[in-house]
């Protein structure tokens, strides 16, 4: 029996902080340092051939490989933990050295590791195709640092396309949908059509709101009382409700505006305006005898799982002065808007007046009428007599029309008379999205692969495939796009965090490859 052992790589794994004096006392000695950084999700030729030509450049070899957090390319990656990504490199004969990196970009590890040369594949010999801009960052800090960029030339493999194909995220019906949609448009075409919305001026109209998540540690039941004690942890503190809507679109649109009140009392306006992103311009009425609207959910921290929620609030209608203090900002500010975007929470901010001067105001307008405890027995869509696109969840399609059976087709049907609407996004939960358009259908299935939070993942939804369908998008495009939204914004915690458009091209990218 022959017996045979795989080589010790535990020695060429480092930590990145040691690596910098590791390779620091390399270069003493004369020696040539080649660094090679990437995510290397599912090592394949392509990488070895690539890694091969990197180290006939220098003496030494350094791989340096995105920490799991930081890989950007959608749900379910990566594939392979950082550990095993790191052991696969570690066990090739051309790899001096291995370490992770805990940085969004490859800058700092540049910075640490000084290399001779930066090597990376001919998927970025133009630089105008890296949608994320990192290529030309990486360059001038290589230069900075007396080093060189180098692309290899050979033939470019992809670790998305091998994943998709051999070990799936997604069911066959998933994989079904995406082979069907890959046959009309590739990634390219996705992401031209969300470019458009670069030069797009948008107005949001809705109720802010501050998500307050209290964390605790569950300890057991009160010895004396039915009552689960739970030890406190912490509390964060989220920008949610209208803030968050305008927080999706910034990244994505030309410019934002939000309208929107804080309470006269209880304000938390610096809270606000230092969690709003810079492209996002403010107009503010200060609703008399309120808060600003604070909804504190308690969450047990290891599953983040919600217990209970008490809402700080006063969900009364505008008083006459505030109304129109309100009106007047909304017929200052849309005249120029490609998009009005309303999101109306139902917590006393759009009067009647308010709802008709958006409805006739003859500009796009997107309405999402969102149901919660404090308005779920009357908060309803049809309250708003004219759209030009309605995104709702099935439960708020179905409360609107007092409708638990039907098809949503035939409720939609129904719906689209009595609003003077043609187009209609229904969010389904785990079973994606219904778009309706002119009286044409187009499902698409959720593309989540785990849900961390679903609270904020509907204003995100909201934000992006409203100005998707006042581009002009086609409709099983918005479609789509709404579950690559939708997918990302279920893995973010509260509204901790908001989706981005490197985010989302790179999620199409590795979807549609």
């Amino acid at each position: 029996m022959v017996s045979s052992s795989l080589p010790d790589t535990g020695s060429k794994v480092v930590e990145l902080e040691a690596l910098g004096k590791i390779v620091a006392s390399h270069k003493l000695d004369g020696r040539r340092i080649v660094l090679a950084h990437g995510v290397w999700d599912l090592l394949h030729v392509g990488h070895i051939r690539h890694l091969r030509e990197a180290k006939s450049l220098g003496d030494v070899l350094v791989v340096t490989l995105t920490e799991d957090s930081r890989v950007n390319k959608g749900p379910g990656r990566p594939a392979f933990t950082e550990q095993l990504r790191a052991e696969a490199l570690a066990a090739l004969e051309a790899v001096d050295y291995v370490a992770i990196s805990r940085n969004a970009t490859a800058v700092p590890v540049i910075e640490t590791v000084k290399p001779d040369f930066y090597v990376k594949g001919p998927d970025y010999k133009d630089a105008a195709r890296d949608i994320t801009g990192g290529i030309t960052e990486e360059e001038a800090a290589v230069e900075a640092v007396g080093g060189k960029l180098h692309i290899t030339e050979d033939v470019a493999f992809s670790s998305s396309t091998l994943i998709n194909k051999y070990f799936p995220s997604y069911g066959s019906h998933v994989q079904e949908y995406l082979a069907e949609f890959k046959a009309r448009y590739n990634a390219g075409d996705v992401i031209a059509a969300l470019d458009k919305l670069r030069t797009m001026n948008v107005v949001v109209v809705g109720e802010a709101i501050l998500d307050e998540y209290v964390y605790c540690d569950q300890m057991g039941k009160s010895a004396k009382d039915p009552v689960l004690a739970m030890r406190y942890a912490n509390t964060e503190t989220y920008a949610g409700g209208a803030l968050a809507v305008a927080n999706h679109l910034a990244d994505f649109c030309q410019s934002v505006e939000l309208i929107t009140y804080l309470g006269a009392a209880d304000a938390n306006e610096k809270f606000v305006r230092s969690n709003l992103k810079p492209k996002v311009r403010t107009n503010f009425i200060y609703k008399s005898d309120s808060p600003t609207i604070l909804k504190r959910r308690y969450v047990e921290r290891t599953l983040g799982s919600k217990l209970f929620e008490v809402y700080v609030i006063n969900d009364e209608p505008l008083g006459a002065d505030d109304e129109r203090e309100l009106c007047g900002l909304i017929e200052a500010r849309i005249g120029t808007a490609d998009a009005i975007v309303c999101s109306d929470f139902g917590h006393g901010l759009l009067t009647g007046e308010a709802k008709s001067m958006l409805c006739e105001s003859g500009r796009f307008l997107a309405v999402n009428t969102q149901i919660n405890a404090a308005n779920i027995r009357f908060h309803a869509i049809s309250n708003y007599p004219r759209a030009d696109y309605v995104c709702v969840n099935e439960g708020e399609l179905r409360l609107d029309a007092r409708n638990r059976h039907n098809e949503i087709g035939k409720l939609v049907a129904d719906l689209a008379t009595k609003m003077r609407c043609e187009r209609f996004l229904v969010t389904q939960g785990s079973f994606g999205v219904s778009y309706f358009d002119h009286g044409s259908a187009y499902q698409s299935p959720a593309l989540a692969t785990a849900v961390l939070d679903r609270i904020g993942s509907g204003d995100a939804v909201l934000a992006l495939t409203s100005t998707c369908v006042a581009s002009g998008m086609p409709a099983d495009m918005v479609a789509f796009v709404a579950n690559v939204i939708g997918a990302q914004a279920v893995q973010i915690m509260g509204n901790r965090d908001f989706v981005t458009r490197v985010a989302t091209y790179k999620f199409i990218e590795t979807l549609l490859k």
